[in-house]
């Protein structure tokens, strides 16, 4: 799933492509699915463009329109558009944005723009949220109203990032860092090569760990994720750019699907393992990431 420095590289590309832009036709081939109250994973909504009736109003509010800038928030991808309503995007697990690319494998939904050109969405899985808001509503709607502090807001410091753990002061470590309610946008990639800096085990319960390595934590946080949008993102699995162009983060890991290769930290004789924490994959060092329990 596309995490904080790919949703980030794709907003970069939206607001580089297609801003100013207007939007003259919508299209999309989601099958129509019944509508459901829950907003996990893979879920259809009654305001997604997967429901009939809403994309119809999809189609009313958003053609004529221009597009005034791009966002993010948390995972989420939000473009604003004229006369206050704003187009928001979860790209889910296999989704990606692609400008101009009218043959690209995937295209589940497209923008026809006033140029000429379209803005596709690619969406293997068929899992992406496509769905319009009032700007004003936006950041009090179900989607994203108890999401967390951005992790590279400068405001956001390691006193915030210490209260914020500690809300899950029993929890597991990379299960908290991944929680979207505590901080945003860190998912499965990146709370592992986080982790690897910090040399804390993903297990760890967080009221166990020394406040040495939550400072380690908070400044890998802070270096990874950057270095994550500096490299394009993260292409080891389905995950491009707005050219349809892969990221390169994925020639940097530590520790993400590293498992059985040496530890490449310095004088660490290591060997990055795998195990599985509430369902997810996580890889980690055996010998220099210790776990506080």
């Amino acid at each position: 799933m596309p995490e904080l420095p790919e949703v980030q590289t794709t907003v970069n590309g939206l607001n580089a492509t297609v801003r100013g832009r207007k939007i003259v036709d919508v299209w999309t081939d989601y099958p129509e699915r019944k509508s459901s109250t829950s907003y996990g994973a893979g879920k259809i909504h009654k305001d997604s463009i997967k429901n009939k009736s809403f994309y119809k109003k999809f189609c009313k509010k958003v053609v004529g329109e221009k597009i005034l800038k791009s966002e993010r928030r948390a995972k989420n991808v939000l473009i604003h558009l004229s006369h206050g309503h704003t187009i928001l995007v979860h790209m889910k697990m296999t989704g990606h944005f692609v400008y101009n690319k009218t043959n690209y494998p995937h295209i589940r939904f497209f923008l026809k723009l006033d140029n000429g050109k379209v803005l596709g969405l690619s969406d293997m899985r068929r899992f992406a949220k496509v769905t319009v808001i009032p700007t004003k509503e936006l950041h009090q709607s179900i989607h994203l109203q108890n999401i967390g502090p951005e992790p590279l807001e400068k405001k956001f410091q390691f006193a915030i990032f210490n209260s914020q753990l500690k809300k899950r002061a029993n929890g597991k470590i990379k299960q908290v860092l991944m929680d979207p309610s505590i901080i945003a946008g860190i998912g499965n990639i990146y709370s592992d090569e986080i982790l690897w800096r910090a040399n804390v085990h993903p297990k760890s319960l967080v009221k166990r760990i020394p406040e040495k390595n939550f400072k380690l934590m908070f400044g890998a946080m802070k270096s990874v994720l950057r270095k994550g949008i500096d490299f394009g993102g993260d292409s080891m699995s389905d995950y491009r750019n707005i050219k349809g162009e892969r990221g390169k983060f994925q020639e940097y890991h530590q520790a993400y699907r590293r498992t059985g290769k040496r530890c490449m930290k310095s004088g660490c004789r290591g060997t990055i393992q795998r195990m599985v924490i509430g369902g997810r994959s996580g890889h980690f060092c055996n010998k220099h990431q210790i776990l506080y329990a």
